[in-house]
């Protein structure tokens, strides 16, 4: 009669095999956009303004990535999502990509990478101000998501310096509200979103039982 190896050894194996699934799928889950916006232009369907649709979309997924990676320290409070731990700085640097991708489509096609304008867009249109300002809070988060900064920094310090998310979160979401100026449903469902990422963080901080 065979007996269900429990030893610690086997449990292991077990969350690092679940763990590397878990990876794949997320690793699918954040590229498949990026992969239908590659097949929609080369099926030439991008709508009429190819590229305003290039650029929300990117800067969309770019926000609901960024959400979902905030989302893991309040689920991992549930005991059996623990694992979700090991997604995040993969999940944030995903985010990041977007954002990039983002950027770069409004270098590219809207200022024919004349980086003359790019100050003088900061200072006079507001919610690339704010954009900016998200991306320049991002950046040091994305440059220090390896083991390698943890140890440099010492765990204190990288916590703090990864707090930055939370601004950068909130600059995103007014971005996305001054970008779409008439239809705003979008972004005040993710403001919402956010908001009550926040309240959880802030319940669990001060009237959650120890």
């Amino acid at each position: 009669m065979q007996t269900q190896d429990t030893s610690p050894k086997s449990k292991y194996g077990y969350r690092m095999k679940f763990t590397t699934s878990a990876k794949i799928v997320f690793h699918i889950f954040c590229l498949l956009p990026l992969a239908v916006l590659i097949f929609r232009y080369f099926n030439n369907d991008l709508t009429a303004n190819p590229v305003e649709f290039i650029t929300h979309s990117t800067g969309t997924w770019a926000l609901v990535i960024l959400l979902a990676s905030l989302a893991i320290t309040p689920l991992r409070k549930i005991k059996k999502l623990n694992w979700l731990i090991s997604l995040r700085r993969m999940i944030g640097l995903y985010s990041f990509f977007y954002v990039c991708l983002h950027f770069l489509t409004y270098i590219l096609f809207d200022l024919n990478f004349e980086f003359s304008r790019v100050a003088k867009d900061i200072v006079k249109r507001p919610f690339i101000t704010i954009g900016f300002a998200a991306f320049a809070l991002l950046t040091p988060l994305a440059l220090t998501s390896n083991k390698y900064s943890i140890r440099k920094l010492t765990g204190k310090r990288w916590n703090q310096l990864h707090k930055l998310v939370y601004p950068a979160a909130i600059l995103g979401v007014v971005h996305f509200y001054w970008l779409v100026k008439s239809d705003v449903r979008q972004p005040i469902i993710y403001a919402m979103i956010l908001a009550v990422l926040f309240g959880i963080r802030i319940f669990n901080k001060f009237w959650s039982k120890p």
